[in-house]
């Protein structure tokens, strides 16, 4: 699938849409979201045109990579989440659940997150 310059996320990080932001870097974004499924409920994403985790960890760059994953871990220090735990989440592809076509990785946490997978 290819990256879609007109997709949310893109318009987010163009400014063309208001985010309630937690953190921003050179390479990465991150937000609240707006249809919260815990307590907390953060989007990270990168500022790089990627469409999913396999795109993104195959063509980002090795800073970009290390950047992201520690702007997630930064993120979630700061919200308080590390002591009790949290959740990422990366949904990939139509089996996978993705809804928009830029990679980004959901950060819950704020109370016991239950099952992983629901059958």
């Amino acid at each position: 699938m290819p990256y879609d310059d007109n997709n949310i996320f893109a318009r987010i990080l163009r400014g063309e849409i208001p985010a309630k932001k937690v953190y921003e870097d050179e390479c990465v974004l991150a937000f609240h979201d707006i249809g919260a499924k815990a307590p907390v409920h953060v989007l990270v994403i990168p500022k790089g045109k990627f469409v999913s985790i396999a795109d993104f960890g195959a063509n980002a760059s090795e800073p970009e990579i290390v950047g992201f994953y520690r702007a997630v871990s930064k993120v979630a220090h700061d919200l308080g989440l590390v002591e009790n735990g949290f959740r990422t989440i990366a949904n990939t592809g139509v089996n996978g659940g993705q809804e928009v076509p830029h990679f980004h990785v959901h950060l819950l946490g704020g109370k016991p997150m239950g099952a992983m997978v629901q059958d």
